[in-house]
């Protein structure tokens, strides 16, 4: 107890071990889950990104298709027809 340069030390392996903000927990244990699930929410968006694309491309290229498109998501119609949704529980 009289040799301070050992008490800082130690103090400072316990600061770093347990209540640093990169301490030995969360850099081996939390970081790795949280990079396997950035890695689960790129792929998805990787997915998304490409369903879109090929939307895009089928849109592009065909006129009966924009009409589809149109009628399916955003519910538009024709002036001389009627538009009756039923929604399912």
């Amino acid at each position: 107890m009289k040799n301070k340069y050992l008490l800082c030390v130690v103090g400072f392996v316990v600061w770093m071990l347990f209540f640093d903000e990169r301490d030995l927990f969360s850099t081996y244990f939390r970081h790795p889950q949280e990079l396997k699930k950035l890695q689960q929410s790129s792929k998805f968006y990787q997915d998304e990104i490409s369903t879109t694309k090929a939307e895009l491309e089928k849109l592009k290229s065909n006129p009966s298709t924009i009409e589809k498109y149109a009628r399916e998501k955003y519910l538009m119609k024709r002036d001389n027809e009627d538009l009756f949704l039923i929604r399912e529980k």
